[in-house]
């Protein structure tokens, strides 16, 4: 029923796709259980084999030995079994071949569709296996169609992923067959196969951008310690060195500005501030609020907060505009960021209000769970 190029054809794609012959079989074996049921009405216990060797199919029915018979179709008088088997005897199961020539061509029909789905499926299976393994990852995928409502569906692997509208940066305009980088957000088991959510706009884009730039940050000399993001407007990044002859900012900067600016490129403009990292709070949050200079800083321990004072010419530039400077600053230290013009601190006899005394706080590791929780 089956001839030898089937067996071959088999082998084949145990060597080009490396999926065992004996997944087909085993698949093969089902479908045609259930075709040969369809096709002849039966009710019968059956099972087909397949025979490489012989490149046959071999369709056998199963019925148990009873005295009485009440279901011809699952069983067998002990009188007749006996004609198949003289050693018969009662609870035994009897098997016997069918021969079926009109059996051939749905055979052949069978198992063109069930390869095929089966290979889609093992193909798939073994492409989610491997992208499983690169979640929080960035890497490069493929558009393949965009809809009405902006969601892009990227091919990464030989597997579909979504870009949400919201997961792609404000000036991403894309087109079928663009290559894109995504950052691969959440990959889990749905009724459908895998569903991959990928992004462009999370912080760990930026992130793994910097990993693969910075040599010092792929190999651990340089740790981001903080990012926040506000996607195709600006980036504020914290970074850190134990090393005394590296210097962290200027190593993601590189020369000329070489590093920063091909992510600054693929990011399409984004402004990017990049931090030293400093364990002494009222430090770090000065310098949060790059580019603007600060005056003075006072935090209140208890609520978090802290008084930010910097020259009236750099009121604007600190708070940034509609407050995107202070409010990743914010973000980026943990803390609550009030943002106030040296002029608005002076009084009629032209001294500065004394503060309530409050204690300086060393920035703990607490402050950037938020922002890292994502990227680790």
């Amino acid at each position: 029923m089956v001839n030898k190029d089937f067996f071959a054809a088999l082998d084949e794609l145990e060597k080009e796709k490396r999926i065992k012959k004996d997944t087909f079989i085993e698949a093969l074996e089902t479908a045609l259980v259930i075709a040969y049921k369809k096709h002849t009405g039966t009710a019968k216990a059956i099972q087909v084999k397949l025979v490489p060797e012989r490149s046959t199919i071999k369709i056998l029915a199963y019925q148990t030995v009873v005295e009485q018979v009440e279901d011809k179709d699952t069983q067998i008088s002990l009188e007749d079994a006996r004609y198949i088997s003289r050693k018969a005897k009662v609870g035994d199961v009897i098997s016997e071949e069918i021969s079926s020539k009109e059996f051939g061509r749905i055979a052949a029909q069978t198992a063109k569709q069930v390869i095929m789905q089966k290979l889609r499926e093992v193909e798939g299976a073994m492409a989610y296996s491997e992208l499983s393994q690169k979640e929080d990852e960035l890497i490069t995928g493929v558009i393949r169609r965009i809809e009405a409502n902006g969601t892009a569906y990227v091919e990464i692997n030989k597997l579909e992923a979504v870009m949400l509208p919201q997961d792609q940066m404000p000036n991403d305009k894309f087109v079928v067959g663009d290559k894109v980088k995504v950052y691969v957000k959440k990959i889990k088991e749905g009724q459908r196969g895998p569903q991959i959510m990928v992004s462009r706009t999370i912080a760990g884009f930026v992130k793994r951008l910097f990993e693969l730039e910075v040599p010092e940050i792929a190999g651990g000399l340089v740790v981001i310690k903080a990012i926040v993001r506000e996607a195709g407007y600006r980036t504020k990044m914290a970074v850190y060195t134990e090393e005394s002859n590296i210097d962290a900012v200027g190593a993601c900067v590189g020369n000329r500005g070489m590093r920063v600016n091909a992510i600054v490129s693929e990011l399409g403009g984004e402004k990017i501030d990049i931090i030293p990292w400093c364990p002494d709070i009222l430090e770090f949050i000065a310098r949060s609020l790059s580019p603007a200079k600060v005056v003075m800083v006072q935090v209140n321990d208890a609520e978090k907060t802290a008084k930010v004072v910097v020259t009236d010419d750099m009121l604007s530039l600190a708070i940034g505009r509609d407050g995107q400077n202070a409010r990743l600053a914010a973000r980026l230290t943990g803390w609550k960021i009030d943002v106030k013009p040296y002029s608005s601190l002076t009084v009629a006899n032209e001294s500065i209000e004394e503060p309530e005394p409050e204690e300086e706080t060393p920035l703990s590791d607490d402050v950037f769970d938020e922002d890292l929780g994502e990227l680790e």
